[in-house]
């Protein structure tokens, strides 16, 4: 009898831990049918712009291993910054992201500008250049070149790819992270910036970052 009850209380706490990691620990878990429709037609996006993505890719030899997209739609204290693998059409990593405080832009809904010293975050394609040192994060940023006449000045704006120390792991939503963490960049967590960072070192061919709304 007591190997019975003891059999009762293991199956029982090794549940409560499955489901803490699928809650918590697992990235790729996105969109959760519970959360309701509106989630599941912004995956529905996801997936038909990770299928452009690799159009573009195999058209202009970017690489077709992966890509980053960023759905400026979804609430900023929600995961919006999403690392696709292009090979297995699969979402691998995802993660918080901050967007640009300028233009009358608000925590709840960003305004998006092109121009020098807007501070707005750009629409667009971008292809990730040089990696370099940081003041911020994890002390690590990658260059970003605007490939479309939205996001063209990013470059000249320095906008980067870079994380930043406050930026949360998990999402926060129905908060939404403060205003001035971004000043145009696509700001995101340390988490998400190791681990984009080690896809980032292994690749030959140019990667896709695209910013859209």
């Amino acid at each position: 009898m007591f190997r019975f009850y003891f059999r009762i209380v293991f199956l029982f706490f090794l549940f409560i831990s499955c489901v803490k990691y699928e809650q918590v620990g697992d990235k790729t878990s996105i969109f959760q049918k519970s959360e309701g429709k509106q989630e599941e037609d912004r995956y529905g996006i996801l997936k038909k712009k990770a299928k452009e993505a690799l159009e573009f890719c195999t058209e202009n030899k970017y690489s077709t291993d992966f890509c980053v997209l960023v759905d400026m739609k979804i609430p900023s204290g929600k995961n919006r910054m999403f690392v696709w693998d292009l090979k297995k059409d699969t979402l691998s990593y995802q993660a918080l992201c901050a967007h640009g405080m300028g233009r009358g832009s608000t925590q709840e809904t960003p305004v998006f500008s092109n121009e020098n010293g807007s501070y707005c975050t750009s629409l667009g394609k971008y292809r990730l250049g040089e990696r370099a040192p940081s003041k911020w994060g994890i002390k690590i940023h990658y260059k970003m070149y605007g490939l479309e006449k939205s996001n063209n000045n990013a470059y000249k704006r320095i906008v980067v790819l870079h994380s930043y120390d406050p930026v949360p792991d998990e999402e926060i939503y129905p908060e939404h992270l403060p205003l001035g963490w971004s000043l145009g960049c696509p700001v995101t967590s340390n988490e998400m910036m190791t681990y984009v960072d080690g896809l980032l070192k292994k690749q030959k061919k140019p990667v896709l970052l695209w910013i859209y709304y």
